[in-house]
Formats: C-alpha cells, sequence, structure tokens
C-alpha cells in the first residue's frame, strides 16, 4: 500500500525520498535512497510496514539520526502498545495513523485514516495525511489510532465471517451463490464491505487480492491481545481467529481474507449435502 500512498504524496507536491529494498520500479516523482538512514534528513518521516519488528528496524535502529523534532508517522498496523513502546526508545516525535482499505482504495486516495497523537501534531500531520487518505480522524493521544484500527478490524473480520458463513447457509439451501449474494447486497446487512467484496467472494481465482488472510489475521490476534489485557470477552472476535487460524494451516495465509468461505465450506461439505426443508429439520410434520 505504500507505493501508491507515497505515490500521492508526490504527486501533491511534496518531495518524497523513498525506500524498499525489494522495490521493482520506481513510481513516478520518487527520489529513491540507498538506506534507511538516509530518510533521516526529512522533517518527516512515514513508514507503512506489516508489523512491528519491521517498523522497530526502522524507527529505532534506522532513523537514530534525526534531527529534533523530527515526526514519524507509523501508519502500518502494529498495536497501541508497540506504538508507545517506540516513543519511548526514540527521541523521534511519534504519531500512530492506521489505515482502513485496500490496496485499490489506496491507488486512488480513498483510504480512511485513524490518528493518535496531540492536538498539535494532528494538525501539523494532516495536510500530508489528507494527500494520500480521503478522511483523516483524530482519535486522541498516541495509541488512540491504533486502538482504533483493531476494533475496526475487529468488526470487519466479524462482518467476513458472518458474510462466508450466510454464503454456506444459502448454499445448503439449495441457492445459486451470486443469486443469494444479490440479495444480501441489497438486504438491511448490506454493508460497503459486502458490496466491494463480492467478486473476491464469488470468483477468488480471477480476482485480485485485497487483505489477506495472514494480514487480518494478525490484525485481529493483536485486537484480542488488546482485549485480553482489559479482561474483555469477545466471543465474536475469537470465533473469527480460529477460522482465520485454520485457513492459515490450510495453506491459504496469501489469500484474500474472504477464503475463510473455502474454510467454512471444507468444514460442512455443503456441495454434497442435499437441501432439508427447514420443516423437517426442526421434526414438524405437514
Amino acid at each position: 500500500m505504500g507505493r501508491p500512498m507515497a505515490a500521492h504524496l508526490a504527486a501533491s507536491g511534496h518531495t518524497v525520498l523513498a525506500y524498499d529494498p525489494v522495490a521493482e520500479g520506481v513510481p513516478q516523482g520518487l527520489t529513491m535512497v540507498d538506506s534507511i538512514e538516509d530518510l533521516a534528513v526529512a522533517p518527516l518521516s512515514i513508514s507503512m510496514l506489516p508489523d512491528g519488528p519491521s517498523t522497530r528496524a526502522v524507527v529505532v535502529d534506522g532513523l537514530r539520526a534525526v534531527a529534533a523534532g523530527h515526526v514519524h508517522i507509523v501508519m502500518g498496523t502494529i498495536g497501541p502498545e508497540a506504538v508507545r513502546e517506540l516513543a519511548d526508545r526514540t527521541k523521534t516525535e511519534i504519531v500512530d495513523a492506521p489505515v482502513s482499505g485496500s490496496v485499490s482504495m489506496a491507488e486512488s486516495a480513498s483510504i480512511t485514516t485513524m490518528v493518535g497523537s496531540s492536538v498539535a501534531q494532528f494538525e501539523q500531520v494532516r495536510p500530508v495525511l489528507a494527500a494520500m487518505t480521503a478522511a483523516q480522524f483524530h482519535a486522541g493521544p498516541l495509541g488512540s489510532g491504533s486502538a482504533a484500527k483493531l476494533a475496526v478490524n475487529a468488526v470487519l473480520a466479524g462482518l467476513s465471517q458472518a458474510v462466508a458463513e450466510g454464503l454456506v447457509l444459502a448454499e445448503a439451501g439449495g441457492l445459486d451463490p451470486a443469486v443469494f449474494y444479490d440479495i444480501l447486497r441489497n438486504s438491511a446487512a448490506g454493508a460497503p464491505y459486502v458490496g466491494y467484496k463480492q467478486q473476491a467472494y464469488l470468483a477468488p481465482q480471477t480476482t485480485a487480492v485485497a487483505a489477506t488472510v495472514a494480514l487480518i489475521r494478525k490484525d485481529l490476534g493483536l485486537a484480542l491481545d488488546l482485549a485480553h489485557r482489559h479482561d474483555l470477552d469477545l466471543p465474536g472476535a475469537e470465533a473469527a481467529f480460529g477460522v482465520l487460524e485454520e485457513a492459515m494451516e490450510a495453506g491459504l495465509e496469501r489469500a484474500d481474507m474472504a477464503e475463510v468461505l473455502t474454510v467454512l465450506r471444507r468444514r460442512s461439505d455443503v456441495s454434497t449435502r442435499p437441501a432439508i426443508p427447514y420443516g423437517q429439520q426442526m421434526g414438524a410434520h405437514p
């Protein structure tokens, strides 16, 4: 996601130095540098990385030579505890601003960011964030943006699981999945997610991966870690996490998160089970 985000920054008139050890090709307007250390000359830096260890390597190890007042925006999802730990281990001013949305939404700058910072820091970084995102929300102090992102993704994982369960149930009842999905998309349950994930559920082989099983499992794991620290009971999130774990074990870690449907189909074997009228299931008589 960082590549299109950086390209939007450059297109909006910002001077962008970029470092990516595995980048292929250079997006227009970016100046590629040879090392993370080369980014320290800028007054502001941004990381968009998948986990805490890789983010710590950039902020703590790579940006040691920053000048006073340097601000680093953490836009990957690493959790509120990891963000606060970064702030304790570096002289860089840390702002957490994880995003909600897919790669295609990053390409169109329609993602949303949730920001954990002081009010003054939020006003300072908001113009930069606005070049890459459609909406910027000040969630509260440092760590609040990350907490908001984990809460959003807990809902998202539950919704993904619910759509898959609905499809399995509809198939068991003899419905064509595509017909049922049109019904679902236009029903009271037709959240935006249901609409834009339609092809991921119905035609996964020909649909680009937006968010992988591994990524959403990581985010939901962080959300459950936060819940456990506060003695919260989240049975829906725990159930969704279990299915994502099963998807990982089935070798689907790089598949789209909608592939939880494959796990449920394998569990249920709905393709070979004849539909049974509801009244007969309940032991009712005509």
